[in-house]
């Protein structure tokens, strides 16, 4: 089934289930109001809203309506944890030739994970807000999943039977902020604004032969003011699932129904189809051009970045994340 979170006025916005098309929507609150009410009781909430969804689906709902996503708050509007990893190793190693340091040999075995805020996370089509363009505004797109209760200890399969829904994620960075940050040694906090998530959720089941062993095998495109600038494929370059990675975070606490887990920048070997955050087409350029500039610039206040994933029938699985990078100062915020 495919879930979202409509505006409504409050914090957690109304749960919406949603076709598969992407096309009709059907208020849940005969079921539930909230998301995180269906994560809390997922064995005795989840088969209600399959029956929902496979009525929307055969159009035998008299209350569906046309869904916008333009209506959607994230998913879940705010979660109880929001831990980002950086699975895509190809990323990870391209970032780190371009200041000159090598790869440990434990990031091919200890994945690298940060806690971000997650209390106020953006919708698809929310405008991204910041006070400077000179702080280096990045896009990163990404997959996440929200969990189910999962013991502390557990191991990746274990970790595995705890994902409940996926997503597209938009963790924006200010690149500009980081270097002094992580200079302290206590990681991001100022360079790690609110992250940004696809309209939709979607159970694993709807991906398919997509999803497989905690991968999702699909291409995940990223179009820069409307110049595709990425098509990167998701699965086979994942060097940890999303078991290793619930598992990781998992390792030293119980991980709590509605925490959010995401897999990092995804990114391919192959540098020709493209990237999916700006630092890594500069890192490419650095890395080809030793001690000169990179040419490529961050983002500026009025552009725009949208990342969607399509299925193999060619339909888009999660909705588009489709934003607009703004000046804070003109927000009236």
């Amino acid at each position: 089934m495919k879930l979202a979170t409509y505006k409504d006025g409050s914090r957690d916005g109304q749960l919406v289930v949603v076709s598969r098309d992407l096309t009709g929507a059907h208020f849940a609150n005969g079921i539930a109001t909230r998301l995180q009410q269906v994560l809390d009781d997922w064995n005795f909430m989840a088969p209600q809203l399959e029956e929902l969804s496979t009525g929307l689906n055969h159009g035998r709902l008299r209350h569906a309506f046309n869904f916008d996503p333009k209506l959607c708050m994230a998913p879940l509007p705010r979660a109880y944890q929001w831990a980002d990893g950086s699975a895509y190793l190809a990323h990870v190693e391209r970032v780190r030739r371009a200041r000159g340091a090598e790869m440990p040999e434990s990031f091919q075995r200890d994945p690298l994970m940060y806690q971000g805020g997650s209390d106020d996370f953006l919708g698809a089509e929310q405008p991204a807000r910041f006070a400077s363009e000179a702080m280096g505004i990045d896009f990163e797109a990404e997959l996440a999943v929200v969990t189910g209760d999962v013991a502390q200890g557990a191991s990746p399969e274990q970790a595995l039977e705890g994902v409940r829904l996926l997503m597209l994620a938009n963790d924006w960075t200010l690149r500009n902020l980081v270097p002094a940050e992580l200079a302290k040694g206590f990681g991001f906090l100022q360079s790690k604004p609110s992250t940004a998530f696809s309209p939709v959720a979607v159970t694993p089941d709807e991906l398919g032969e997509a999803w497989q062993r905690g991968r999702v095998h699909l291409s995940l495109q990223t179009m820069w003011n409307g110049r595709k600038v990425g098509l990167l494929e998701s699965g086979p370059e994942m060097q940890f699932h999303f078991g290793q990675l619930i598992a990781h975070l998992a390792k030293t606490r119980a991980v709590r129904a509605g925490s959010i887990v995401g897999s990092g920048t995804v990114a391919n070997a192959d540098a020709s189809r493209g990237y999916s955050c700006i630092a890594e087409k500069r890192a490419l350029e650095m890395i080809e051009q030793p001690g000169a500039e990179p040419k490529t610039a961050f983002m500026r206040f009025g552009d725009t970045v949208r990342i969607e994933m399509k299925g193999r029938d060619g339909q888009s699985v999660f909705g588009a994340i489709d934003q607009e990078v703004q000046s804070l100062a003109d927000s009236g915020d």
